[in-house]
């Protein structure tokens, strides 16, 4: 394993060690190469669709108050105060560093990319395939030029292949302007990152927290539920969201994937924790990416909201395509 960092260079902190980010005391997310052959191993023959349709949505222009588009997977477009930002594009088939090989999609975006209003911001969780596509990347900055506002050392990657990217980075904590009006703080997660076999944990992983047009929401990216103290903190400093928006797939097999992924009791929890108005559910449906059947992660999360009592509108699994108007 190489002694430098390729991807950022700077100080060490609570969460770095001059090399490394890590997630302070939370369970590690690390796996060795005998933990993912015994997964291999013990994995069920869960067989997904082929391809699922959905009817592609056309966003507003502009819109005033708040409204999410699901596009797919941790993939939305956000409408708050005039303001048009996507989380974690990704248009490609594929979620992989190779075009003929990987995660396929199963269910074409909610959004065609020529069908987009003009994009403001894009925020960028961190640097796995299934959130940071270069592909995409490149074309909506062609198209639109965004702001691009993503964890430390993301900008390094993103840089390499679109010099001329306008990049805000930040770590945890640190606060960007969006617009005149409106501004992100970027906080964190329970997570990793990689683009290869020699960088990881060599660039930030985190979540956004959006204030615009009197709303506060919370972006998650990827995140595992750990202690929960990180979500309990950002209620303490934030306030309770009026909108989260939560993964709630790619989880099995805990043993595996609970230090880096959430199921959909523990997102249900999350926004307990934060004390969130409404949610709604990112991460599964869209890139088969672990053992769960295709369906469950939402099927999960219904029976948990009635179990607590809790309204089915109160965090909506949405499909591709959909749309969550929230006034």
């Amino acid at each position: 394993m190489p002694a430098k960092n390729i991807h950022y260079d700077g100080p060490v902190s609570d969460h770095y060690d001059g090399v490394r980010f890590f997630n302070p005391g939370e369970p590690s997310s690390d796996r060795s190469f005998r933990d993912i052959l015994r997964w291999r191993r013990e994995a069920p023959r869960t067989v997904w669709p082929t391809q699922i349709p959905i009817t592609p949505a056309v966003p507003a222009p502009v819109v005033h108050e708040l409204r999410v588009t699901m596009v797919g997977h941790a993939t939305t477009l956000i409408q708050v105060a005039g303001l048009n930002i996507l989380t974690d594009p990704v248009w490609s088939d594929r979620a992989s560093p190779l075009s003929f090989a990987g995660p396929r999609r199963v269910t074409a975006p909610g959004i065609a990319l020529a069908d987009l209003p003009r994009i403001d911001a894009v925020f960028l969780s961190h640097n796995h395939y299934d959130h940071l596509d270069i592909a995409t990347l490149r074309r909506l900055h062609a198209d639109h030029a965004p702001q691009i506002v993503t964890p430390l050392g993301n900008d390094s990657i993103i840089g390499r292949h679109i010099p001329a990217a306008r990049i805000d980075t930040g770590d945890w904590g640190d606060t960007i302007a969006i617009g005149p009006d409106a501004e992100v703080t970027i906080v964190p997660a329970n997570h990793w990152s990689s683009r290869g076999l020699r960088d990881r944990r060599m660039t930030l992983w985190g979540g956004f927290m959006l204030r615009a047009g009197g709303k506060l929401i919370y972006f998650a990216g990827d995140t595992g539920y750990g202690t929960g103290g990180i979500f309990r903190a950002m209620r303490e400093r934030f306030g309770p969201p009026d909108l989260a928006l939560l993964p709630i797939g790619a989880y099995d097999p805990r043993w595996f994937m609970s230090a880096q992924h959430t199921d959909p009791e523990e997102a249900i929890q999350i926004m307990l924790d934060l004390e969130a108005s409404s949610a709604i559910a990112l991460h599964w449906g869209t890139f088969k990416l672990t053992d769960e059947p295709h369906g469950e992660p939402a099927q999960d999360l219904a029976a948990g909201l009635a179990k607590r009592g809790l309204g089915a509108k109160s965090f909506r699994a949405l499909l591709p395509g959909e749309v969550a108007d929230y006034g």
